[in-house]
């Protein structure tokens, strides 16, 4: 019995002591007056009465009610009902009041309730005070509370007859029951009646609807997460304005944790002045009024639930793991079920009738038989995993968390570790793991209803009957007595609380009070306790536990055979066939990654242990220490499966005689494991074994059997009963046994944990100490013993260690390798385990105290067995490790770091390993890693000996490194390994590397801080490119310090004056030069002439040199050089001049502007831009005021056939946007004009599209009349499928829109070509602008304008970023993908959407390029402008114009666009210690991967190779070369690096630009050449860009192990191996035949195509005979020059070229692959540039062999050329330049006229193009000509730019030269 009230308190208002304007509460009475002895009172009360505060009111409210509960320092809950009503405020309260009006108004607003509302009338003396009745208790009845104090208050108000001291004396003196299931009717003297019921049972708790009110207001799945929190120890905060809706929510979350017992601060009501405690680092449960809901806003890590807003908050720093799958999502389905059942008749079409849903107390006990369910499944099978360490004379009971996660497959599960691992769960082992105790609903569950509930999962009705059977228990269990009497209480009338004349509640006699209790006290002590007896059973078990989700194992599917491996392995050891055991071990070591085969090898090994020795000879020991440790290295510290469990007796009975008296054991060899340094693991096994014991001890004899060999198992045999059987049995018979008989069983339990405890010791320092004990390292590195030096979690703090291993117990940890180090470590490790089990299990401290004597003692006598063994071990024969091979370096890379030893691991991909492709096992291969200034290198050799001696060899650039990470493994190689590293690189490399034991982990440390240290200099002159192989020097001070000032100054003149040569120097003799006849608009000349004049005016007569005859050492800048490729550029495409004459101005449409030469307007852009004529230099700053970055739009392209332009510039400021469509936004004149920035933007582009010829007339907008629908199509290739279906030629479909997917009209067909190539609206923009969606967004189109917005929607940077990280991942995985086989590959592709990111640049680049061919001009102006921008216009020029498809013009085009433009390499290669955060972004690798897409689909355009395009991928990122460094050319500048010093080319040097290193290479091999090349006349290409045709480029898969990345030429390609004539066996001599092996050996190598075959022969064979072997370009186009002539004389050609004719002619381009067959070398060699159809020989084939021709780079290498005549002769320089001999070389092929210094010089110094040569003729010599030369000798060769004078040697010759240039105009 207890008391249903321990206290009744009348609080009331109160002054604040401080005088401040919120009162305060103030006990004005309590009874009783003395605290009762088992419970005293509670302190606090009057702050949880009003928990908003105390103040007064200007109306009287209606009484409130609500149960507040204090929790006290015994974690005793006391429930305080408080039923608060108001008085009218005595004179002194209202003083108070009124000194704080202000105060209150502010908090009035806020709505808290009971609070002085400033709107209300206030008249004075009428203000109201609150005062509180509340009732202290220990039991939670809240009804009877409430009625109980509302009849106190109804006598007071009503007035009724009845004393209120015998109504509260009654009240406190009434006691009922706790439990059980009785009922009491109670009455407290005022003609009222209650009947109150107990639980049946105690343990379950009491929600009465507060579960499914929590559900109404929150909702399931918010309810799920805050579930989910509580468990796993989130703080959690309810928010109401109703104090009794958060008490309820709080109850009802609490009911749900049932079985568990939340733990930590729960307080359902917290007063406002003690808001503080929200900010406590411990988990809690609290309720606050949503008044306060601002002072919660600033708490970071705490769960909000709004119970009126129905929302949960989850702050982002906090993590709520859910349930696992599928519990989440069947309880989720369960709920709603449960909450709404007509959802599962919603899509019927018969409905049935409505059935009525059940009451809400009912739906409540459905909702937490839901709950009950749910752990009854979550901790199926629990009570298998306690462990029963003592019975007597209290049980202690463990529970052994990693065995159950392991045996549920729930190991990576987040939220089970977390509950396991908490307090709840901690409280759930102790109470419900005893054996012999009362049985609840929970145990049933748990025992009996499994296999239902499993049965059931698939069936909703079947579930939802089970739901409601437990619901029905529930209810049972709160309302044992459904049909009982009503109760019958008074209640105050309505509005009683209105009255005027209410007297205050009067002052109560304590006397009287008193007196009743102390009546009731005594008649108490008189009667007989009432003791329940409580019934007591032995918890059933229940089934076993399985795994909550069976999943199959996949790869490792363990089958019979796989079994059957490893049981014959094992015999073949043990009866000495080493061989076939030898044989059959690598299969055993990949069997053994399954579960199942480790538990195998475990039961095999347990077979062949006689007499707990089994003494084995050196190989049978090494092959069983190497079998376990296969099976430990994929255990994790938790040893979940308990294979190290069922090991550990194992390795201390394995052995080995190394000599008489020494003897080794296998745990010497299988230490290095980090399940042994684990201490829980330690405990799980103790218990285990302790459990055993103790079962033992008590079996009786007949039952007695040895213990079961496997220790670490606790599920003995069926007949057998169980320890928990045993131990429930010995504590139903405690209470029987004599006094005597218990202090026996105590002591023999107490002894036998002790003597475990000895033996655990010394087990554990077998495991732990290694042998060879001045490797300390290896300790310190293990995951435990370090740790657990500075967080001990010893529970015996006057522990014995201290004074009995004073020597070891040193406090630096283990930072000197001395003997007494490790054992110190391992002595304190020791001990501390041994004071946890021992406290825990009972150990007297004798004991203990004993035992901390012996540890030290224990180790120091391990310590000297194992220095015998350990020099005894190293006198036998060791196992040889390979010998490292050095890898081959480059001129000029050094080795930081030399090789250390580590076994390369098989990562994700699987042909390394053998995998899909069956090829050999060439990983794990065991090496070594060297870190050289350029390179991470690893060589070794496959580990399999079956795989033979191939060299392995991975490597990456240090730059490429995009991710390094620690990894620990353990590999099943003789060598133990360590921890290792695994090295991501974006060249598509994966280092996964393990240290072998002899690496220091310090060694391994400095390894990584190396690597770091090399991947992020702090400054770009630490890369490679410029330490490797150069002069430069850290030592000598860098360029970089020099007056930056003066050096720009200088520069931009020099670079001024390098356009002017390559570019100006034409146009100085004027006459000479013919206008492009365009029409032109007529503007008036250009006022600001100032910059062109000034330039001019420093061209100084010494700069003046021959066009392009400027030499390396002439001490110009890099940067000039990049800029006379920009020029270069210019200058083809007739974009412009940079003159000073004025005349010259008008005819030309853009001219070159110097404006940025000093990179004041825009650092990104080049020093020389094109814009139109008419645009002076100073509007140019203004106008880069309306774009990002300054970039405003220049030229950087212009169509040869349509003369449209293509533009480029930044993304618009939102300014600009406005300016763009001034008469669409800014409607009157006066504000179009203010912003001048948009006004000059306006004019810009108006010049642009006036620049155009089409466009230049006064309409405006012209239709394009010139072009029709058949012209266009007759112009390009067709390749693309476009998504955004083409509209058919008569529709006029919006080009922005249509590209954005809405306007889908006109049936495409099937390929997705456009239905007709007319699709472009007929009447067209003259400028349209391409920009991102967002930038454009609410802007409309002004009619009157000539230009068009294409809003697009791209990707962004980040985007790109993110997306080329899955790549990397879908491409090199790490590990093995779950399930094998393609699927996982390519969903992963399509998870990193790069391909869809390849077919959105390919789709907007073809719409450019559509553009431009149909005259429209195109302004690209996407983010920045230097990122997607550069990859679109890059790509568009690609597409448009055949010479960027030749080796030079792709050079050029990277060197302006990417170069010049500043495409930021360096920031987003992440080259510096600065770029570090930002991460690598391959834009430029993207592009490259288009350009791939595009030579796929159109092979015979490129005359460069896919290996070129490679190359240049590797090599962007490999800081190998200078080129792709820094972000702009003004930072190469700056950075003083574009100077080439005059001594510093001596000798053979290192290339510092990736061109010149191609040039090299080139002269030397084909590789970078296609042989295919055969450009059509045709010169548009359009590919197909759907992602159905896009490849995923092989660059991202292919390896070659043998050889490793074959870009650095020098390296990849040594001399190929000679054939093995002899087999070493002495047998025949061997074929020349060789296996290639995938991913081993380099396919293009081991197998070249049919062209590289012959020119290799071709030149073995001319070394054979002692001639200088050819160039094999000479050979190659000397063969295609006789290909042709062949096929002209019948006008037919050879077969080959038949077989070409017959490809369809829109598609030929996709004709033959030279790899793809035999007929490879017929075909290829046909492939010539003439016959692009390979019909006759017509004279339309002759126009298109002149317009092929002009194709070919003018400014080609010397070394890839053909010779038809060559010689000496004079040429006059230029203007005021003297004449000079040189070698002139006249090439009939590709049509030019060149000349170098002298004869054997390689560099070609100028070419004239003969398509531009108008006339050749006799000439007159000048001044400065050859005095003794015949004035006959001289002739001139005008062409469209200029006038040359040559002079030949004599007349003869000069004849000549004459007749052939003229034979071969005539042949064009």
């Amino acid at each position: 019995m207890a008391r249903l009230a321990d206290y009744f308190v009348l609080v009331a208002f109160g002054p604040h002591p401080r005088g401040s304007g919120e009162g305060q509460g103030q006990i004005l009475q309590r009874f009783p007056e003395k605290d009762w002895e088992d419970n005293p009172f509670p302190q606090g009360i009057e702050l949880f009465c009003q928990p908003s505060g105390w103040q007064l009111c200007a109306e009287r409210n209606p009484p409130t009610f609500f149960v507040a509960v204090l929790t006290d320092i015994n974690s005793e809950r006391h429930y305080c009902a408080c039923l608060t009503f108001w008085e009218p405020a005595e004179p002194a309260q209202d003083a108070v009041c009124a000194e704080d009006a202000a105060g209150s108004e502010e908090l009035a607003e806020e709505g808290v309730p009971m609070r002085l509302s400033p709107t209300s009338p206030s008249p004075p003396g009428q203000l109201f005070a609150p005062k509180t009745l509340v009732l202290v208790s220990r039991l939670d009845h809240t009804e009877v509370f409430r009625n109980s104090l509302g009849l106190i208050y109804t006598v007071h108000v009503e007035g009724l007859s009845v004393s209120l001291e015998s109504v509260i004396g009654n009240l406190l003196t009434c006691t009922i029951p706790l439990a059980g299931g009785s009922q009491r009717t109670i009455s407290l003297g005022a003609g009222d009646r209650q009947v109150i019921q107990t639980p049946l049972t105690d343990s379950l708790p009491v929600s009465c609807c507060s579960v499914a009110l929590l559900f109404r207001q929150l909702g399931i799945t918010n309810v799920l997460s805050l579930f989910c929190a509580a468990l796993t120890e989130h703080k959690i905060l309810f928010l109401s304005r109703s104090y009794q809706r958060l008490a309820d929510a709080c109850r009802g979350l609490l009911a749900l944790l049932f079985p568990l017992r939340y733990s930590f601060t729960y307080v359902p009501i917290l007063p406002a002045q003690l808001l503080e405690v929200l900010s406590t680092p411990t988990p809690f449960i609290i309720g606050v009024n949503a008044a306060f809901q601002a002072e919660t806003q600033e708490l970071l890590d705490v769960i909000i639930a709004d119970l009126d807003g129905g929302t949960v908050t989850v702050p982002e720093c906090v993590h709520i793991p859910p349930l696992p799958e599928p519990l989440q999502s069947q309880t989720h389905s369960v709920l709603s079920m449960v909450l709404d059942p007509e959802l599962e008749l919603a899509d019927l079409a018969f409905p049935p009738p409505v059935t009525s849903s059940s009451s809400l107390k009912m739906q409540d006990k459905e909702l937490r038989a839901v709950f009950l369910r749910l752990f009854a499944q979550l901790l199926q099978g629990y009570r298998w995993c306690l462990h029963i360490v003592r019975i007597h004379p209290e049980p202690v009971i463990r529970f052994h968390k990693a065995a159950f996660l392991g045996q549920r497959g729930l190991v990576e599960d987040d939220f089970l570790m977390k509950v396991l691992e908490g307090m709840a769960f901690a409280g759930f082992v102790s109470e419900r793991g005893v054996p012999y105790r009362s049985t609840d609903l929970f145990d049933e569950l748990v025992a009996r209803e499994v296999a239902r509930m499993r049965a059931d999962e698939n069936y909703p009705q079947r579930v939802l009957r089970h739901v409601r059977e437990l619901a029905e228990q529930l209810y049972k269990n709160e309302n044992p007595y459904p049909a009982v009497t009503m109760h019958k209480v008074q209640r105050p009338m309505e509005s009683s609380h209105l009255r005027r004349a209410l007297r205050p509640f009067p002052r109560l006699d304590e006397g009287t009070v008193q007196w009743i209790v102390d009546q009731a006290t005594a008649k108490m002590q008189g009667a007989p306790p009432a003791v329940r007896a409580e019934r007591r059973t032995t918890v059933p078990s229940g089934p076993p536990m399985t795994a909550i989700l069976e999943r199959s194992s996949g790869l490792h599917a363990n089958s019979a055979r796989r079994l059957e491996v490893v049981r014959n392995c094992i015999s073949y050891v043990f009866e000495g066939k080493m061989l076939e055991a030898k044989k059959l071990l690598p299969a055993v070591l990949r069997a053994l990654k399954g579960r199942a085969a480790r538990r195998c090898l475990t039961q095999e090994l347990h077979l062949h242990v006689q007499q707990n020795r089994a003494v084995l000879d050196h190989q049978q020991f090494d092959f069983v220490v190497r079998m376990m440790n296969c099976c430990l290295q994929d255990c994790t510290s938790m040893d979940e499966h308990g294979v190290a469990a069922a090991l550990l007796p194992l390795v201390t009975a394995f052995c080995r005689k190394l000599s008489p008296g020494v003897t080794q054991f296998a745990y010497s060899c299988v230490q290095e494991h980090v399940v042994w340094s684990t201490p829980q693991f330690w405990e799980a096994m103790f218990y285990g074994d302790v459990q055993t014991h103790i079962r033992a001890l008590y079996l009786e004899p007949t039952e007695d059997h040895a213990p079961s060999q496997e220790v670490g198992e606790t599920l003995p045999r069926e007949e057998e009963r169980s320890a928990l059987d045993v131990a429930s049995e010995q504590r139903r018979l405690w209470p029987m046994l004599s006094r005597e008989k218990q202090q026996e069983l105590v002591q023999k339990e107490e002894s036998t944990v002790f003597s475990q405890a000895i033996h655990y010791a010394n087990r554990m320092s077998y495991l732990l100490l290694p042998l060879d004990s001045s490797k300390s390292r290896l300790l310190r590195d293990r995951a435990g013993l370090g740790d657990l030096e500075s967080a001990s979690n010893s529970l015996v703090t006057n522990s014995m260690a201290g004074s009995m291993a004073g020597s070891y117990d040193t406090e630096s940890g283990f930072e000197d390798a001395e003997i007494s180090d490790v054992a110190g470590a391992v002595v304190r490790f020791i001990n501390r385990f041994v004071d946890k089990v021992c406290t825990e299990s009972g150990v007297t401290s004798d004991h203990l105290k004993g035992l901390h004597v012996m540890v030290p003692d224990i180790v120091q006598m391990h310590i000297e067995t194992l220095e015998a063994v350990h020099r005894e071990s190293k006198r036998l024969p060791p196992i040889q490790k390979p010998k490292l091979l050095r890898p081959r370096l480059l001129p000029g890379e050094e080795c930081v770091l030399d090789g250390l030893r580590v076994s390369l691991l098989p990562d994700g991909r699987e042909a390394g390993a053998g995998g899909g492709v069956g090829g050999p096992a060439l990983l794990p291969a065991e090496g070594a890693v060297f870190l050289t200034t350029y390179r991470v290198i690893f060589t070794g050799m496959p580990a399999d000996p079956l795989v033979g001696e191939q060299v392995v060899a991975r490597s990456f650039p240090v730059a490429a490194l995009t991710k390094e990470k620690r990894i620990s493994v353990q590999t099943h190689v003789d060598q133990l390994l360590q921890d290792g590293l695994q090295l991501r690189s974006c060249t598509f490399q994966l280092l996964k590397m393990a240290f072998d034991e002899e690496v220091g982990s310090d060694s391994a440390e400095l390894f990584r801080k190396q690597l770091h240290k090399l991947r992020y200099p702090p400054d770009v002159r630490g890369t490679f490119a410029f330490t490797g192989g150069s002069a430069h020097t850290p030592g000598r001070p860098a360029r970089a310090t020099k007056d930056k000032g003066p050096s720009l100054r200088a520069l931009s003149r020099n670079l001024v004056k390098n356009a002017k040569k390559t570019i100006g120097r034409q146009y100085v003799t004027r006459k000479k030069y013919n206008p492009p006849n365009w029409e032109h608009r007529g503007q008036p000349p250009p006022e600001d002439q100032d910059d062109e004049i000034s330039v001019s005016d420093e061209l100084e007569p010494s700069t003046l040199t021959p066009t392009s005859a400027l030499k390396p050492s002439d001490r110009m800048t890099m940067s000039s050089l990049v800029e006379r490729a920009c020029c270069r550029d210019y200058q083809r495409l007739g974009l412009g001049t940079l003159s000073s004459s004025l005349s010259r101005a008008k005819s030309e449409p853009f001219r070159v502007s110097p404006v940025n030469r000093m990179y004041a307007i825009c650092r990104s852009y080049p020093g020389l831009l094109i814009v139109p004529q008419s645009i002076q230099d100073n509007a140019l700053q203004r106008v880069s005021r309306c774009y990002r970055q300054n970039r405003f739009p220049v030229v950087c392209w212009r169509s040869g056939r349509s003369r449209a332009v293509l533009l480029r510039s930044g993304g618009l400021h939102g300014k600009g946007v406005v300016g763009l469509f001034k008469a669409q936004n800014a409607p009157s004149p006066g504000q179009s004009q203010a912003d001048s920035s948009s006004l000059e933007q306006e004019q810009y582009l108006q010049a642009v599209v006036s620049s155009m010829p089409r466009y230049a007339d006064a309409s405006g907008r012209n239709t394009l009349s010139g072009f029709s629908s058949a012209q266009l199509g007759s112009h390009g290739k067709w390749g693309s499928i476009r998504a955004s279906g083409r509209s058919g030629s008569g529709i006029s479909v919006d080009v922005g829109s249509r590209l954005a997917g809405r306007d889908v009209l006109g049936p495409p067909q099937p390929n997705g070509a456009p239905p007709d190539p007319g699709f472009l609206r007929p009447q067209r923009a003259a400028l349209y602008i391409i920009g991102d969606k967002a930038q454009f967004k609410g802007v409309r189109p002004d009619p009157l304008q000539q230009w068009e917005l294409v809003p697009i929607e791209v990707f962004e940077v980040r985007q790109v970023k993110a997306s080329f990280k899955k790549l990397l991942k879908a491409c090199v995985p790490g590990c093995p993908a779950a399930e094998p086989g393609p699927a996982s590959y390519l969903r992963s592709l399509e998870d990193s959407e790069w391909l869809s990111q390849i077919h959105k640049l390919l789709q907007v680049s073809v719409l450019v390029v559509e553009l431009l061919d149909s005259g429209s001009s195109v302004l690209v102006s996407l983010e920045d402008g230097w990122d997607i921008t550069t990859q679109v216009v890059s790509l568009v020029q690609l597409l448009s114009d055949p010479f960027y498809r030749t080796l030079e013009g792709f050079r050029l085009l990277v060197e302006k666009e990417w170069l010049s433009f500043g495409h930021r390499f360096s920031h987003r290669g992440a080259h510096t210690l600065a770029g570090q955060s930002s991460g690598f972004t391959p834009i430029f690798l993207q592009f490259l991967d288009c350009v791939h897409q595009v030579h796929l689909q159109f092979p015979m355009e490129f005359e460069f190779s896919q290996f070129y395009l490679k190359f240049l991928s590797y090599h962007h990122v490999s800081r190998r070369f200078r080129t792709f460094l820094l972000d702009s050319d003004y930072e190469r500048i700056e950075l003083g690096l574009l100077y080439e010093e005059k001594g510093e080319r001596r000798g053979p040097q290192a290339c510092r630009s990736v061109w010149e290193y191609v040039d090299r290479l080139s002269k030397k091999t084909p590789v970078f050449y296609n042989y295919m090349y055969a450009p059509e006349d045709t010169e548009v290409l359009r590919p197909y860009s759907n992602v159905s045709n896009l490849k995923v480029w092989d660059f991202y898969t292919e390896e070659t192990l043998a050889e490793g990345p074959p870009y650095d030429w020098e390296l990849a390609h040594g001399p190929p191996e000679p054939p093995e004539e002899e087999r070493p066996d002495g047998g025949a001599p061997q074929s020349r035949r060789r296996v290639v092996w995938p991913c081993y050996d380099s396919r293009p190598r081991a197998q070249p195509d049919a062209i590289s075959r012959l020119l290799e022969e071709l030149q073995r064979l001319e070394t054979e005979l002692g001639r200088p072997p050819e160039r094999w370009k000479d050979t190659w186009d000397r063969v295609k020059a006789a290909q042709r002539l062949e096929g002209r004389p019948d006008g037919r050609g050879p077969p080959g070229s038949l077989l070409v004719s017959s490809v369809p002619h829109h598609r030929r381009s996709l004709g033959v692959y030279l790899q793809e067959g035999p007929v490879g070398s017929t075909l290829s060699l046909s492939l010539d540039s003439d016959q692009s159809s390979g019909s006759t020989a017509s004279g339309s084939r002759q126009a298109a062999r002149r317009s092929t021709s002009t194709l070919y780079s003018q400014f080609q290498t010397a070394e890839s050329e053909n010779r038809s005549y060559e010689g000496t002769l004079y040429k006059k320089g230029a203007f005021m330049k003297p004449w000079k001999a040189r070698w002139f070389v006249l090439d009939k092929t590709k049509h030019q006229l060149r000349y170098y210094d002298h004869r054997v010089d390689t560099e070609c110094k100028g070419v004239i193009d003969l398509a531009e040569v108008e006339s050749v003729a006799p000439g007159t010599p000048t001044m400065g000509a050859p005095k003794t030369v015949d004035e006959k000798a001289f002739f001139d060769v005008k062409t469209t730019r200029r006038v040359y004078n040559f002079c030949a040697q004599d007349v003869p010759s000069a004849q000549q030269w004459v007749d052939r240039i003229q034979s071969c105009l005539s042949d064009a």
